[in-house]
């Protein structure tokens, strides 16, 4: 009888393991946002030109070949050598196609066709003969010494020209990243044959399957060489995960580690990158067309007008890839932008001396500048905050210094803003610019749009609110909320007691609203300061949305700042914010 209980307690015990891990793998492959990339199209049929390579290289490694991308007229111009462009080569990853290339390699050709090829890429592509180094690594040092080989071949390809380049930018996908960065361990491979490497949904920490020792030997050579070597690594690199919807490679496993004295790398997730703001799968990474024209976009910007090539300064290459991939000011990207500008023309100028103003502009015939004097606000706020519908890349926001009604020349605050997906925003500690006298708000005169501009001054302590989670075995069952039941524009909850990976919640937002009869968009930002994993949420209000809050990088030991829920907010609607337990998500965290 005692045998029988204890059999059925160990039944019941393995059920429940088994209930348990069920639950966990079908949040992990399933618990995921809808995918939200755009597919991006070749608009014409691409093409794959084979390089012929050296015949004892070839001979060598006959598995493997080396292609140049190209469609329509450029792929025929392009089949007489030599190449007159900026190059870039694609690595593919496990089991992956060099014919991923076209994605990115199209997106580029367009680019170059709107501005008439003043500068253009050649994208080159590496067939690895789709084979399975994230099963079997014994591949990998193979593949690293023909990339070498290959970034040799394709720089003789531009012997003769008047811009000939010297280096190649690499875009690695998954395992494809990780040979781009082993090339640094190679005898007698040079550092400055790469000026750029950007990295996606790439396992640099540790391979996701440890299955043989060729794959471990392999990450412990890069790895080690990476981080005892890193003073004298000046390759900036630029690695970018898919999120949770890639299940496949977990995006803590893709951050580069943070070395003080390395300062030339960045690692962000996909959600978090401006103007893309999508989860991505781990192939969908490659052609999903936000993160691709986002790619572009900070390519060109790399781009040094005198040698025609990417530009060899550090400095810059990590400034173009902050602009385009960490925090976007709604500005084009300028190396050396203007601080000063001036306001200047015939145009309206208007005193506002209320806390908080709404502008709507519809057809306006005039510019105008609505100025907002500081002193008297320095003596009960703490903080100014502007925002406004009208997404162009134009200054719109100024400081002035010494005005009484109107100034000719204003700081440009424009750079401090921030890019959301409906919004550009602008927050200001008032006590960091003690010399302003006046914020001065502009508004371009235009014909047929309609856009809102919103001012608010406010204290800091009436729009920070502390939220601490559930327990992690609440199970779901009890919950802890807030009510934002004030007018203002935006709030920062405070998720107290959340900081690492095992932790998973749902967090409820719902939005009513009074006499509303346009529609209203709100944003509820994830923010997270120890990494750039931020994720964002788009919501019509009133509303109630359902947001998933679970971690990539645990909280570092040292970090005093918390995670926060920044929410931009209507003034006509009142928000209830509830957070309660995951339990299936936290089993997902858990197996992933």
């Amino acid at each position: 009888m005692f045998l029988h209980s204890v059999n059925l307690w160990n039944l019941a015990f393995y059920a429940l393991m088994v209930f348990m891990a069920t639950l966990g793998l079908w949040d992990v492959f399933f618990g995921f946002e809808e995918n939200k990339c755009s597919m991006s199209y070749m608009f014409e049929y691409p093409e794959y030109q084979k390089i012929e390579l050296p015949k004892k290289l070839a001979k060598r490694y006959p598995a493997y070949e080396l292609y140049l991308y190209g469609e329509g007229s450029y792929a025929e111009e392009h089949k007489i050598l030599p190449l007159t462009g900026i190059p870039v080569l694609f690595l593919p990853g496990n089991a992956g196609s060099y014919k991923q290339v076209r994605s990115v390699g199209s997106i580029a050709l367009r680019k170059a066709e709107d501005i008439d090829f003043k500068y253009h890429f050649d994208f080159f592509s590496v067939n690895f003969n789709e084979e399975l180094v994230a099963l079997y690594g014994g591949s990998l040092q193979k593949q690293t010494k023909f990339v070498h080989e290959c970034i040799k071949t394709i720089l003789k390809l531009y012997k003769g020209q008047e811009f000939a380049p010297k280096s190649v930018a690499i875009i690695g996908h998954s395992m494809g990243g990780l040979v781009a960065r082993a090339l640094l361990t190679l005898k007698n491979f040079k550092q400055d044959l790469i000026n750029l490497l950007i990295t996606q949904a790439t396992p640099h920490v540790a391979p996701v399957l440890p299955l043989d020792r060729f794959i471990t030997d392999f990450y412990m050579t890069v790895n080690n060489y990476w981080i005892l070597n890193a003073r004298h690594i000046n390759l900036t690199t630029l690695s970018v995960a898919g999120g949770f919807r890639d299940y496949q490679v977990r995006s803590g496993l893709t951050f580069l580690p943070k070395l003080s004295h390395h300062t030339s790398a960045l690692s962000v997730v996909s959600s978090a990158v401006p103007k893309t703001w999508v989860s991505t799968d781990h192939l969908s990474i490659v052609w999903c067309k936000q993160l691709q024209l986002t790619t572009i976009r900070a390519f060109f910007d790399l781009i040094d007008a005198d040698t025609k090539q990417i530009t060899q300064n550090p400095k810059k290459k990590l400034s173009v890839l902050n602009h385009h991939f960490i925090r976007h000011p709604a500005k084009h990207f300028e190396e050396n932008p203007a601080i000063i500008s001036d306001l200047t023309g015939t145009s309206m100028w208007v005193p506002v001396k209320v806390s908080k103003w709404t502008y709507v502009a519809y057809n306006e015939s005039d510019k105008i500048y609505f100025t907002f004097p500081l002193a008297n606000h320095r003596k009960i706020y703490t903080h100014v905050y502007c925002q406004s519908t009208m997404l162009d890349t134009n200054s719109w926001i100024f400081g002035c210094i010494n005005s009484t009604s109107m100034c000719r020349q204003g700081i440009d605050l424009s750079w401090k803003a921030e890019l959301l997906p409906t919004i550009k925003s602008l927050t200001l500690r008032l006590q960091d610019y003690p010399s302003l006298s006046h914020l001065v708000v502009y508004v371009p005169s235009i014909h047929g749009s309609k856009f809102v501009v919103d001012c608010e001054f406010f204290k800091k302590e009436t729009r920070t609110i502390q939220l601490p989670v559930t327990h992690l075995f609440s199970f779901g069952l009890s919950s802890r909320k807030v009510l934002l039941n004030t007018s203002g524009l935006f709030y920062n909850i405070e998720l107290l007691n959340f900081g690492q990976i095992y932790q998973a919640f749902k967090i409820n937002v719902v939005s009513k609203c009074s006499g509303v009869k346009e529609e209203i968009t709100s944003i509820y930002k994830l923010h997270i300061p120890w990494s750039y994993e931020d994720s964002l949420t788009i919501a019509q209000v009133p509303s109630s949305t359902e947001i998933s809050l679970k971690l990539h990088i645990a909280q570092p030991e040292n970090e005093s700042q918390v995670a926060l829920l920044k929410m931009y907010t209507s003034s006509d609607c009142q928000y209830e914010v509830t957070v309660k337990t995951s339990f299936s998500q936290i089993l997902g965290q858990v197996i992933a």
